[in-house]
């Protein structure tokens, strides 16, 4: 699969080398330009290039947005519309400024990016686990217990693609549900930073 990835922090950047590692051509990007990702691209080369922002959204048939909250509406729009787009962001207002409408919990901040992708399929996952262990904690699908991975979104195949994408790097999706109940897997939730396996997961969710 071609995969996009815009935002190359530790959480773009793990999900980068898992992609590859997996087997998947990935475009990666940052608001800084190509040149500064020369590091990962020679690390993983032959799996990873770089890309400009507006490169890697038209690049992917799924595409990773992984870039601080408070700067989701940078995020090209046009080339994103009628992809799967996962969404690995978390609204911290101390460091993205205060947006009332998320601290009176009248919606989510995967809401707000679906709002501004507009055609996109916006998926919520990869936010609740700090990126070390994301980058240690996968397992074969032949393991006894692997850590789940909540996954919400309004559109079922785009879940589905997903997850897939998920047991491929190790981990088990556990469906969270719709996009508006991504607000459970959300900072200050009892699933962030918890590492479950897949049956603590869905336990704790009581999830679908």
């Amino acid at each position: 699969m071609r995969i996009g990835i815009v935002g190359t922090g530790h959480v773009g950047g793990t999900l980068a080398r898992l992609f590859g590692k997996a087997g998947h051509e990935v475009a990666v990007a940052n608001s800084r330009g190509p040149e500064t990702l020369r590091g990962l691209t020679e690390e993983l080369v032959g799996q990873v290039h770089a890309a400009t922002v507006e490169e890697a959204a038209r690049f992917g048939d799924v595409v990773v947005v992984s870039v601080p909250f408070g700067r989701y509406a940078e995020v090209p729009a046009d080339p994103l519309s009628g992809k799967t787009v996962i969404d690995t962001g978390n609204y911290y207002p101390e460091r993205d400024g205060h947006y009332p409408e998320l601290d009176e919990d009248r919606t989510t901040s995967s809401e707000l990016l679906q709002r501004h992708l507009g055609g996109a399929r916006v998926v919520k996952t990869f936010n609740t686990m700090r990126w070390d262990h994301l980058r240690e904690y996968g397992r074969q699908s032949s393991a006894m217990q692997r850590y789940g991975m909540p996954v919400s979104g309004d559109d079922v195949d785009a879940k589905r693609r997903v997850s897939d994408l998920i047991e491929q790097v190790g981990f088990e999706p556990v469906d969270a549900g719709g996009l508006a109940d991504g607000r459970r897997q959300q900072p200050g939730s009892p699933i962030y930073l918890a590492d479950l396996t897949g049956g603590e997961l869905h336990e704790r969710l009581g999830a679908p």
